[in-house]
């Protein structure tokens, strides 16, 4: 067999990729086909329809941190984004916080006028990703999780319609609340979290 000359990246890029699909394409179902998911999970059975789903995302999530890890360490460069990309990211990332504290938090104000405020969650947290990176591995991931975001959000309001879905309306308590878990959360992550997990501290660079 002969052998074959491989781009410098490719193998991380091909990770990165397949687990980016996989993931992504687990957590798209609803999006492109809710009627075939909501046949099959009743024919598999609630169990079983969300053991495959966990098992496929977690299988993805790997592959996208594995790969993406590799990528880091070969970085193909396409650009190098402004200081200023870098301040906005830290304020994109910290309404991030925010609408992520406000999926989980009850009666507040954000989730009852947004009502899926953990897709937009992710849509700004890989906005601030994708303007503040400038690798060909940054924008394949956080681009894919902008465009999986854009996608999910209006499908999510398209049910909502459809089916007259309503929504608890917001108190000042439940607000406030997710305000402070969601700049508490941040912080942390800012300032400590994700230099040790990510290995870059933010707030350094």
């Amino acid at each position: 067999m002969g052998s074959h000359n491989y781009p410098i990246g490719f193998f991380p890029m091909s990770i990165l990729i397949l687990g980016l699909v996989l993931f992504l394409g687990v957590h798209s179902v609803r999006i492109v086909a809710d009627g075939w998911r909501t046949q099959t999970r009743a024919r598999l059975g609630e169990g079983m329809w969300k053991g495959v789903y966990s098992v496929l995302s977690l299988v993805g999530l790997v592959l996208v941190v594995w790969g993406y890890g590799l990528a880091r360490q070969q970085p193909v460069v396409l650009w190098n984004p402004p200081v200023a990309m870098r301040h906005a990211a830290s304020l994109f990332t910290l309404v991030a916080f925010i609408l992520l504290a406000a999926a989980y938090v009850p009666r507040n104000a954000l989730k009852a006028k947004l009502h899926h405020p953990m897709v937009l969650a992710v849509k700004t947290w890989a906005l601030a990703h994708l303007i503040s990176n400038g690798n060909l591995a940054d924008v394949l991931l956080f681009g894919s999780f902008l465009l999986w975001a854009v996608f999910d959000f209006r499908a999510a309001r398209q049910r909502d319609r459809a089916q007259g879905t309503s929504y608890a309306s917001g108190t000042l308590a439940g607000t406030g609340i997710a305000v402070v878990l969601g700049l508490v959360a941040w912080a942390v992550f800012a300032f400590w979290a994700h230099a040790m997990l990510i290995g870059i501290s933010p707030m350094g660079r």
